[in-house]
């Protein structure tokens, strides 16, 4: 499958800034992957879960966990924080299916304060938003490389 059409400098300015915001955000560095890459799995955005899961296998994260992330509710590789995250990913993503219920904010609100449910949902709308320009216009999966980390020793 070949791309579509490429999105112009300006179009995808808005877009950078929100990822940069999201990299500065109250949200760990791996519990944003974990939620990218779980919404691009409900969106079925290919070239969205070859960059994250790229991205997450970079940042060092159990591959267990990477590929058992479909069935997380399933599995104990998780912590609390993050099957709330992941709980709220999918309502958020699936919005119009149940609109984000009450009972379940409710128990986000016990592992996120304010700032960090801002960021969370922030974070949520920005992938769903990547998600759905990058199948528009059928982004090529398999071309995205991940940042290699760098170690840093001490003396």
């Amino acid at each position: 499958m070949h791309s579509r059409f490429k999105y112009t400098t300006k179009a995808y300015k808005g877009m950078e800034d929100l990822e940069a915001y999201l990299k500065e955000s109250s949200l760990e560095e791996g519990l944003l992957h974990l939620i990218k890459l779980r919404a691009s799995q409900i969106n079925g955005c290919a070239y969205c879960l070859d960059m994250h899961w790229k991205d997450l296998r970079a940042s060092g994260e159990n591959e267990q966990r990477m590929y058992s992330l479909d069935a997380w509710r399933e599995c104990p590789y998780y912590s609390e924080r993050e099957r709330a995250a992941l709980a709220w990913t999918e309502a958020v993503t699936k919005i119009s299916e149940g609109h984000a219920e009450d009972s379940l904010y409710d128990e986000v609100r016990k592992h996120f304060n304010d700032r960090e449910l801002a960021d969370l949902t922030v974070t949520v709308a920005t992938i769903n938003a990547w998600n759905r320009l990058a199948i528009a216009s059928r982004m090529e999966p398999g071309t995205y490389q991940a940042e290699k980390k760098v170690e840093q020793k001490t003396a």
